[in-house]
């Protein structure tokens, strides 16, 4: 065996690779952090989301008086996760532990690094197709006090201490092509020295090469991410079976360099890749008026009053309402092989419903700034949205239907919306909210969230007819589907150690994060609840960190 270089080597400086990195290093180890970008992208994709974590009867949950417990969650994740394959002993086993730790220690423990949430609990994946299929029964998107770079920094924190004190060395600008196998038995990685790159973060950076590497230790943990923004490798897994043919436009909502590429090597040197065929992709992708990098997208966060229209104008079928459930959406928008889908909305809704993922795109949150959020019960629609609304090139705004109608057609290139199909679609949902009750399922559902004090008072809007001149101008957004997470990925057991295609782990070989499918080669199943990928990336990188811990001497 060559010499070491380091009791375990971790590659991939996002969340996971974080968490675990801090984990050996608190322990006593000696971890080389490596990663194919330079310094300013440390904490990964993490540093550009909203920053939402799921948590199960937690405090701010009972502060609005939201009943949950672990089996009430446990019924909600096993129903939209619908395992149904023999590869799913391990990602079933993940899904329960984490649920545990979701329910369990995972709020104190962050608590006491320093992490604090906004008091709203948000409603994702909201479902309303029934009691016994996919949703959240009740509101668990906790949103992090300064969004995703607060919920990287106590983990850069400590990682940055273990640094000054020699535990933690950074190699930046390392592109890892391969493991050192020897006797079967994983050691070290070989790769690219990349050349210095100054370009921001979440830009795309030089793939000139300098140098060589070749780096060992006792393990190496692979922490690279997914898939989502190689559209090749998006393509090539896409389950042409379940969701029809890959749409020919889609938009990323991850840098260039998250490429799933490393992930690949790994299994091609005999780690098991399960359930790449498992995505978990946006319907409501907006093209970024200022983007960072290519095909660079914005989410929107919708509740669930805007009208969904097909191409046509013809308004989606129930359950497919704004927020509802994504998977079972965007299997309906792919195999109709829709282009592109419409929201109609007017200045009243998109100002109560309207959010934009990202770090980014809420600053008042991300800064910590109060004064700021309380402006969002104002007047005033938030300025990141109020940009799109007004520079956007997939906003339409108007001030009448036969205009807006008109715009959208023009936007598209194309005659597809009649405008007496929308008029028909916009009136017939109007007239439902002359009364408390009707017979409007989306209605019904947006009704039932306004129940809720939080959703009543900041994210829910009140019935209104959207042709209400008082609550004009009107708003059309063109959606685009948007690529982001992988849900399958390698497989591991409870410890983070890589299994082979024997199903025995691989000697000396983890991994964390999404390029385990956040645990287990995909603890999501089918669909994910949203607020589980954060937490997914500090679970599984904190689990295979303690175990790395224990098996290195």
């Amino acid at each position: 065996m060559p010499t070491m270089d380091a009791d375990v080597i971790v590659v991939g400086a996002g969340l996971a690779g974080l968490v675990a990195a801090a984990e050996l290093a608190d322990a006593g180890k000696l971890v080389l952090l490596l990663d194919q970008e330079g310094e300013q992208n440390l904490g990964g994709q993490a540093f550009w989301s909203f920053g939402g974590l799921f948590f199960i009867d937690s405090p701010e949950q009972r502060r609005l008086g939201i009943r949950d417990s672990l089996e009430l969650a446990t019924r909600d994740w096993m129903t939209a996760a619908a395992f149904d394959r023999p590869e799913d002993h391990w990602p079933r086993k993940w899904a329960e532990a984490y649920l545990q730790f979701a329910a369990g220690e995972k709020r104190e423990w962050l608590h006491a690094q320093g992490m604090r949430w906004f008091p709203a609990v948000g409603w994702a994946e909201r479902g309303g197709a029934g009691a016994g299929l996919a949703g959240n029964s009740v509101p668990r998107f906790h949103i992090t006090w300064g969004t995703g770079p607060a919920v990287l920094e106590p983990f850069v924190r400590r990682v940055r201490e273990h640094a000054r004190t020699g535990h933690i060395q950074f190699r930046f600008r390392h592109r890892v092509r391969g493991l050192n196998i020897t006797s079967g038995a994983v050691h070290g990685v070989y790769g690219d020295l990349l050349e210095p790159s100054a370009v921001g973060r979440g830009e795309s950076s030089s793939r000139v090469v300098v140098g060589d590497f070749d780096l060992n230790a006792q393990a190496v943990l692979v922490t690279s991410g997914g898939i989502g923004g190689n559209h090749e490798l998006v393509r090539q897994f896409w389950p042409t079976q379940r969701l029809g043919p890959a749409p020919a436009h889609m938009l990323s909502g991850v840098p260039k360099h998250v490429d799933g590429l490393l992930q690949q090597q790994v299994a091609a040197q005999g780690a098991r890749l399960i359930n790449p065929d498992r995505m978990w992709h946006y319907t409501e992708g907006i093209h970024n008026w200022n983007p960072v990098w290519p095909k660079h997208a914005i989410r929107i966060l919708p509740a669930p009053s805007s009208l969904w229209l097909d191409p046509s104008g013809k308004r989606l079928p129930f359950p497919h309402i704004p927020g509802a459930s994504t998977y079972d959406t965007l299997r309906h928008i792919t195999t109709h092989e829709y282009p592109y889908t419409w929201f109609l909305l007017n200045r009243a809704i998109i100002k109560r419903e309207f959010a934009l993922s990202g770090s980014e795109q809420n600053p008042d949150l991300t800064g910590k700034d109060w004064r700021a959020t309380l402006r969002r019960a104002g007047k005033a629609v938030q300025a990141p949205i109020q940009a799109f609304m007004d520079i956007g090139e997939d906003f339409v705004v108007r001030d009448n239907l036969r205009d807006l109608v008109a715009g959208m057609n023009r936007l598209v290139g194309n005659e597809a919306l009649s405008y007496q199909t929308v008029e028909r679609e916009v009136l017939d949902r109007d007239l439902q909210v002359q009364n408390a009750a009707g017979k409007d399922a989306q209605l019904a559902i947006v009704r039932g969230a306004r129940a809720l004090l939080s959703e009543k008072l900041i994210r829910v809007a009140k019935p209104a007819p959207i042709l209400d001149p008082a609550d004009g101008p009107l708003i059309a957004v063109k959606l685009n589907i948007l690529t982001r997470k992988s849900l399958g990925g390698l497989e591991t057991d409870l410890e983070g150690r890589v299994l082979g295609v024997g199903g025995q782990p691989l000697a000396g070989l983890y991994a964390a994060g999404e390029v385990a499918g956040f645990g287990g080669g995909g603890y999501h199943g089918y669909r994910a609840l949203e607020g589980t990928f954060l937490g997914g990336c500090i679970f599984s990188g904190r689990t295979a960190g303690r175990a790395i811990a224990q098996a290195v001497r």
